[in-house]
């Protein structure tokens, strides 16, 4: 069967958007990929202080960025094959699978909300932890660490001068200066990364809602021009 006219020119306008979509799945997975290897995120997640892992909850919207890269790659090849062949069946699939990602997106949309402060809160929490132990006026194998965790902080984040102090009344100051500044330092990263996760999101977002409807519209065209019996 041949679509002709309006059909004709929806079914190369979805074939367009699925190329789009199938490009934007590899850039999003690219994007997910560097976030995951980004060595100012790395070098920081990967701490461990105390028999402590530096907490990870950035990961969870970065894994889920790079299966919904996967996923859009797969989904958009499916359906510009099927727009191609002009197949109910696969469009009504890629629908199915369209509408289904949509959904977990708005999910991890929502899930990111309401946790966007947790991250920083979190590995600020673990800084805190071992600022606490490096100031400690006593020398212990635990202050070495902890002087070693703030160092890659510090390193990580461009802050200078802030090394564990040996002398906590005379560095108090100094102490919580650098204190706030890699607080604030660390906050900026990371909403940084969310920013561009929640762009990535939302232009995926935009995509999808085009092609939904023009593959319904489709759908229906092919539907229609079936011959009966």
């Amino acid at each position: 069967m041949v679509l002709t006219g309006c059909n004709q020119c929806i079914k190369y306008m979805l074939f367009f958007f699925n190329f789009i979509f199938w490009l934007a799945g590899g850039v999003i997975l690219g994007i997910a990929l560097w976030l995951r290897h980004d060595t100012q995120t790395s070098n920081l997640l990967m701490l461990q202080f105390e028999g402590t892992q530096a907490p990870g909850t950035f990961y969870i919207s970065v894994y889920v960025l790079i299966a919904v890269g996967a996923v859009m790659m797969f989904v958009g090849f499916l359906g510009c094959y099927g727009a191609i062949q002009e197949s109910q069946c696969l469009l009504g699939t890629f629908f199915t699978c369209l509408v289904i990602l949509f959904a977990c997106e708005v999910a991890a949309g929502i899930w990111g909300f309401i946790n966007r402060e947790t991250i920083s809160t979190e590995l600020i929490s673990f800084y805190d932890a071992a600022y606490m132990k490096a100031v400690d006026p006593v020398e212990t194998p635990s202050k070495q660490a902890a002087a070693k965790v703030l160092g890659v902080f510090h390193d990580t984040v461009s802050i200078k001068g802030c090394g564990a102090p040996a002398r906590v009344l005379m560095m108090l100051m100094v102490a919580v200066l650098c204190s706030q500044s890699c607080h604030m330092k660390l906050r900026d990263l990371f909403t940084e990364k969310l920013h561009v996760i929640g762009l990535a999101a939302l232009i995926i977002a935009v995509i999808m809602v085009f092609e939904m409807i023009f593959t319904m519209v489709l759908c229906c065209a092919v539907r229609n021009a079936a011959p009966a019996y």
